[in-house]
């Protein structure tokens, strides 16, 4: 009867016999081609019996290895950015080469494997080899990097189903426990920051502001509405994907200079522990230069783009300026569901200046009026500066109440004078000397302005006249 079992051995046999057979020609050969055949047919013999026999090389490997790059298409790749992160606390005794890197408010140092070094990992007996390659393009400076992760094939499945997900997971709690924010942007920091074809240009460094929504001087109401805002907004994953809405918020900061909206901005960021992407929309080139940029930005985000009235968006027919086309297209169209848990915040001091188009529900959800200093916001700066609370408040702050309700100073303005001493009477009463010397002047202002208007006035009348009696 015939027997697989029996042919099997002889078959294997056969075929690592056949293996060695060619390895002692090959050698033999080489030896022989050095003294008789001529170097270009040389080279050509040889290439082409290395094309013809190399499946058998991959048929007596027992290892596979997996390529990680950092971006897939147009996007960051999730896989490799947990590699970094999970690579980082599997630093061995045999590693000759680290990178280490130290911030102003890290207490300890940073220290992560360099390019091209090795690291071993063991996961349920499998024993797994990570190295991060870095490659430079011919011709230009641009810099492609990956990961590669080597194992025995026979662990294939054990690797792809479980070891790939539990690095994930494990990156996802450490990156949560030691997160530290950056803020990025289009200004490369050195070539390490640029990656191949342009993907992505963006540099970073830490984002180390202090604000929080404790410290903002905002009023009572409008700090709870945009809390419970963002709250709502990281909560409703499952809500997003349900309705058929893309999982992003939009935010619009209007006011005066000097009312907090970049301070607002870092609370957000600070209150969410998400990264922050500063873009300047007069960097981009084109409409498809900003989606591979946008594209670019990672899940769990802020993108700002500030002073939006002051960008220069061009009409659709312009094709080497963003239009306004583009950018609503990707905050509210097709491409706006290429990312998840973002926030886009727009800044501006002049909110009547903006097309109607950016300012609708879906692009722009909730518009937040940043204004003047008021006496709750005052009370929150005297507390964050002076530590003037409930129970020790001079009699100055009664007087300090009553100038900001007559006149239009900012939270920026009142923390200033504030600071400049730490004598709370004595910064209290510059605070005042400063808020009645603004009042005077724009008094004086208002007037001029009034003056001006009357003679504007008069003057079209008497135009007006003249030309009736012509």
């Amino acid at each position: 009867m015939f027997s697989l079992n029996n042919v099997m051995p002889e078959t294997a046999s056969s075929m690592f016999s056949a293996y060695a057979s060619f390895a002692t020609f090959m050698m033999v050969f080489r030896s022989m081609a050095k003294d008789f055949i001529p170097d270009p047919l040389r080279t050509y013999i040889s290439s082409s019996l290395s094309y013809l026999f190399s499946p058998l090389s991959g048929l007596f490997s027992f290892y596979l290895t997996l390529a990680f790059y950092e971006y897939s298409d147009m996007s960051r790749n999730q896989v490799y950015d947990a590699a970094a992160v999970y690579l980082e606390k599997k630093i061995g005794p045999a590693t000759q080469r680290l990178r280490v890197s130290k911030t102003p408010r890290k207490k300890s140092m940073g220290v992560a494997n360099d390019r091209d070094e090795e690291v071993i990992d063991t996961f349920e007996n499998i024993k797994l080899k990570w190295r991060l390659v870095t490659e430079t393009k011919t011709g230009n400076n641009n810099r492609l990097r990956y990961f590669e992760l080597s194992f025995r094939k026979k662990h294939k499945e054990r690797v792809m189903g479980s070891y790939l997900p539990h690095v994930l997971a494990q990156a996802t709690a450490m990156k949560q426990e030691e997160k530290v924010l950056k803020i990025y942007t289009r200004h490369i920091l050195s070539w390490e920051d640029v990656v191949e074809d342009g993907n992505t240009e963006w540099g970073s460094i830490n984002l180390e502001h202090p604000a929080t929504f404790e410290t903002m001087a905002l009023e009572p109401d409008l700090k709870r509405t945009i809390v419970e805002d963002l709250e709502r907004f990281v909560s409703r994953r499952e809500f997003y994907k349900k309705v058929g809405k893309a999982w992003k918020r939009g935010y619009l900061l209007y006011g005066p200079p000097g009312t907090g909206k970049s301070s607002l901005i870092a609370a957000m960021a600070n209150f969410l522990k998400f990264d922050v992407f500063d873009l300047e929309l007069a960097s981009i080139r084109s409409d498809s230069h900003l989606k591979r940029v946008l594209l670019s930005t990672t899940n769990r985000s802020i993108l700002v783009i500030e002073d939006i009235d002051c960008c220069k968006i061009q009409s659709i027919g312009c094709m080497m300026q963003v239009t306004l086309s583009g950018l609503l297209n990707f905050i509210d169209g097709l491409w706006s569901s290429c990312g998840d848990e973002r926030i886009i915040v727009f800044t501006t001091n002049r909110k009547e200046k903006l097309d109607p188009a950016l300012l609708r529900p879906g692009r722009m959800d909730l518009h937040i009026h940043l204004s003047y200093c008021t006496t709750s916001g005052f009370r929150i700066l005297a507390s964050n500066y002076l530590g003037i609370h409930d129970d020790n408040r001079p009699r100055l702050c009664g007087e300090v109440e009553g100038l900001i309700k007559s006149t239009e100073v900012t939270p920026a303005e009142v923390a200033e004078e504030l600071m400049k001493s730490d004598d709370a009477d004595v910064a209290l009463q510059g605070l005042v000397n400063f808020i009645i010397k603004k009042h005077i002047e724009t008094e004086r202002d208002m007037k001029k302005l009034k003056t001006k208007k009357k003679r504007r006035r008069r003057r079209r009348i008497r135009n007006l006249f003249n030309f009736h009696l012509w």
